[in-house]
């Protein structure tokens, strides 16, 4: 994952998601060997990795915003909870990978965006279409290989576009949570770990930041 600036293409097709295919493991690799650091780990994300972010999202959740879709593993989670195609706004940075989401989800918005961008990419594509906010954001970012200042941008629009009492969830593959105290303190955040997706490789921890 680079942060050059998005080119705001997304899915306007009606059609309903076809038939779940499993993710494309080896477009995922391909792009890892282009960009280790951008990707943040050699696979996927595990479905239990998956199932213990949805199981963060608060009750009665209808809009949510997904960073760094990659394959789809919680773009499909998050379908198979029960969120509405046309409610959820999946960000991508990577083109391939955009397009590999674009395939698999006709119907959901699907954007070729920087999270840096957020708040800008959720006002203009008419996202929320009027409602207070966004109820959650699920992130697939690999926090810990982001630069401060870049993670600074992501954080304070994630926040920017999550209604009052919305979350951010967000997992990593190190021993604490991938935003700073420091940070926190200063965006006057909260955070609450999860649980560990044990089974995923490498395994990883699960983090809820609300304000």
């Amino acid at each position: 994952m680079s942060h050059d600036r998005p080119r705001a293409r997304r899915d306007t097709q009606g059609r309903r998601s076809g038939t779940p295919v499993q993710p494309d493991a080896w477009t995922f690799f391909r792009q890892w060997l282009r960009n280790p650091r951008a990707m943040a780990a050699l696979s996927p994300s595990s479905r239990q990795l998956a199932k213990l972010m949805i199981e963060q999202l608060p009750a009665g959740a209808r809009h949510i915003v997904e960073l760094g879709g990659g394959t789809g593993v919680f773009t499909q989670a998050l379908l198979e909870h029960g969120i509405v195609p046309a409610e959820l706004l999946v960000v991508e940075l990577n083109e391939e990978l955009h397009q590999l989401l674009m395939r698999r989800f006709p119907a959901v918005n699907v954007v070729c965006g920087d999270a840096q961008e957020l708040a800008a990419i959720v006002r203009d594509s008419g996202f929320t279409d009027g409602a207070s906010g966004v109820d959650a954001v699920v992130s697939g970012l690999g926090m810990l290989s982001i630069p401060r200042a870049t993670q600074r941008a992501i954080v304070t629009g994630v926040f920017d576009v999550l209604r009052d009492g919305g979350c951010f969830i967000q997992f990593t593959y190190g021993p604490a949570s991938p935003v700073s105290r420091e940070l926190l303190n200063e965006l006057g955040l909260k955070v609450e770990r999860a649980g560990v997706a044990w089974l995923n490789v490498p395994p990883a921890t699960v983090y809820v930041y609300r304000r």
